[in-house]
């Protein structure tokens, strides 16, 4: 238990008498340097747990070179990263891993184009020692921000950009969504299913296009009436879902690209007197609890570990901060099965 602390703050030469080591060892231990035993550093950490000794950061900072701050930039106006139950997942995942690794989270967001400007005002200022990037578009100026200023950045989800791209130094972490999407409708058309739709997401975003790729790998020849976009939303996939039983009312099973926009689906298909499965077997992606097994009947639907790769940026991150180059990793998928198909 740490001693009470009125009266002057413990001073690391205090935490080093405590410890029985120098004064260089205890910098060493609490600014993170290697090099020290680990049975000195059990000494320091005991004596500072019981000193209850606050590490100076200005100090610290000139010593590792490091603010122990992380940005993470959402690429989405704020109500839908507080609507959408996927940007809380990989947050949560971010956040666990940064506390593991002792470093804040500040949290940016991207509400339209005027923003890119002060998020490079506030990137280059020093602030921060690395970002994690996700929900980008091709279009985004993120990706020639971060360069722009040097701010070494891991992205969540495949590049798709034009100039990042092509480069093999930023890393990336996104999951296998092309072969999730194979498994989806592979499992549609075992059920005996032949006329299935396609709800895609955003076309500007890979992840969409890796979803609706791994549909046309599995139905080379469906029709392009089988297909409509949605944006990752609940109402966007209600909408696809009835221009798709307006053109096609012969459909008899529906992937949709995020478990989001299978729910907006499912909706519509009670609203037009179709039966899930019995009339229309649906799939999503994602495989959300809190929407998945909300739905009535329960979403079957492609499994990503959401807020493991969240904790995956963040490993990747800090490996380049160590002055690594860490590979891209691509995460694998499973099929869950539910009711709904």
């Amino acid at each position: 238990m740490s001693e009470p602390t009125s009266g002057p703050r413990p001073t690391l030469e205090a935490v080093a008498a405590r410890a029985g080591v120098s004064r260089a060892t205890v910098s060493r231990v609490v600014n993170g340097g290697a090099g020290v035993r680990e049975v000195l550093v059990e000494k320091v950490r005991k004596a500072v747990e019981e000193l209850g000794y606050i590490p100076n950061h200005a100090a610290r900072t000139l010593v590792t070179r490091r603010n122990g701050a992380v940005a993470v930039i959402i690429a989405e106006p704020e109500f839908r990263i507080f609507s959408d139950p996927f940007f809380e997942q990989q947050v949560r995942g971010i956040s666990r891993e940064l506390t593991a690794h002792d470093a804040q989270l500040v949290l940016l967001w991207v509400e339209g184009p005027g923003d890119h400007e002060r998020i490079a005002r506030y990137l280059g200022g020093g602030h921060v020692d690395g970002a994690l990037a996700f929900s980008l578009h091709n279009d985004d100026q993120l990706p020639a921000i971060v360069r722009r200023v040097q701010v070494p950045t891991v992205f969540g989800g495949r590049p798709g950009w034009t100039g990042p791209a092509d480069e093999p130094a930023v890393p990336y972490v996104d999951c296998d969504n092309r072969g999730g999407a194979r498994a989806a409708v592979r499992h549609l058309r075992s059920l005996g299913r032949r006329t299935i739709a396609h709800i895609t997401g955003p076309r500007d975003q890979t992840s969409a296009l890796d979803r609706l790729d791994g549909y046309r790998d599995e139905l080379p020849g469906s029709a392009p009436d089988l297909v409509a976009v949605g944006a990752f939303t609940v109402e966007s996939g209600a909408r696809a879902m009835a221009e798709l039983l307006a053109r096609r009312p012969d459909l008899d099973a529906v992937f949709a690209a995020n478990d989001l926009m299978a729910s907006g689906a499912l909706r519509v298909l009670r609203e037009h007197g179709r039966r899930v499965p019995e009339d229309v077997a649906l799939v999503g992606f994602d495989d959300m609890l809190q929407v998945a097994e909300a739905t009535d009947p329960p979403l079957s639907t492609v499994r990503q570990d959401i807020e493991g790769m969240g904790r995956l940026m963040v490993r990747l991150l800090m490996r380049t901060l160590d002055g690594q180059t860490p590979e891209s990793v691509i995460t694998p998928t499973e099929l869950v099965l539910r009711a709904s198909a």
